[in-house]
């Protein structure tokens, strides 16, 4: 398996296949890897010629510092999971000098107005960080395709508005989410949850499940109480938000019309470590 940690030594080594036009399947991440990633680099060794993955915790995306000292880091489990699957994918784990090169600063970007809902509202400047390496590693990298799992649907959804916006030929997959057993959204956070916690972090998905159920039956405002009441009895998680938005463009909505996609997001602590989800309520 090769492992670069420059981008001019990686941007040396894929020129070629560029010339000859070969496909590259891209997929990001910041390592810590679980079922998830490792079914994204499946779809991508499956429709690709050549497979890129990244490894880098993008410091310009964490709006708290504590988070980013804990976010856990295991390259070399990392490579050892990789390699179960192929010993052809390429990984590119820089440091932060490669990627920021003495300014480790985000760039700003709009995204019409994606950025401001949920995540963007609740952890300012994620986003511009979000973008910033996003597009610096397809320029890197430039890949055909990238793909990226919807448990981030958010920042699925602002990844295509900025390919979108500033003309990058790639193509964005968006690929389902995975879940352990107990139905528990994988993530690498979920490395920091103790024993128990994981278990009742189960809840979680139990809740928006009853929620799509509601949804289906009763109102926009009712579907959120009933999140905010079912969260009430379980006083070891702190609930940052539960919003029932239009798919497409994120927007809160107040009232159901037909033949619109809505989509169930949430955020909640325990532990003080912060698990996100989300669910289609059609």
């Amino acid at each position: 398996m090769l492992i670069f940690n420059k981008k001019s030594e990686l941007s040396a080594f894929l020129s070629p296949f560029i010339d000859q036009h070969k496909s590259i399947g891209f997929v990001p991440t910041m390592g810590a890897l679980h079922q998830g990633h490792l079914s994204l680099l499946e779809k991508s060794l499956a429709e690709n010629d050549i497979t890129v993955m990244s490894i880098f915790v993008n410091p310009t995306q964490f709006n708290n510092a504590e988070d980013l000292d804990k976010y856990p880091r295991t390259l070399e489990e990392d490579i050892k999971k990789m390699s179960q699957l192929s010993h052809s994918i390429i990984v590119y784990a820089p440091e932060i000098s490669d990627i920021y090169e003495g300014n480790t600063v985000s760039e700003s970007f709009e995204y019409d107005g994606l950025e401001h809902q949920m995540e963007g509202r609740h952890r300012p400047g994620h986003f511009d960080g979000v973008g910033t390496i996003v597009k610096r590693l397809f320029e890197v990298v430039k890949p055909a395709t990238a793909y990226f799992g919807e448990k981030d649907f958010q920042q699925l959804q602002i990844v295509k508005k900025l390919v979108d916006k500033h003309a990058l030929p790639v193509n964005i997959i968006g690929c389902p989410i995975y879940r352990e057993k107990s139905g528990l959204a994988m993530s690498s956070r979920n490395e920091r949850l103790s024993m128990n916690a994981r278990k009742k972090a189960a809840i979680v998905f139990e809740i928006l499940q009853l929620a799509k159920k509601t949804f289906s039956e009763k109102s926009i405002s009712d579907t959120i109480a009933f999140v905010k009441t079912e969260f009430e009895k379980h006083p070891e998680f702190e609930l940052e938000y539960f919003e029932i938005t239009d798919e497409a463009t994120l927007l809160s909505a107040d009232s159901k019309v037909s033949n619109q996609k809505y989509r169930g997001f949430i955020a909640v602590f325990i532990e003080k470590i912060r698990l996100i989800d989300n669910i289609s309520l059609n």
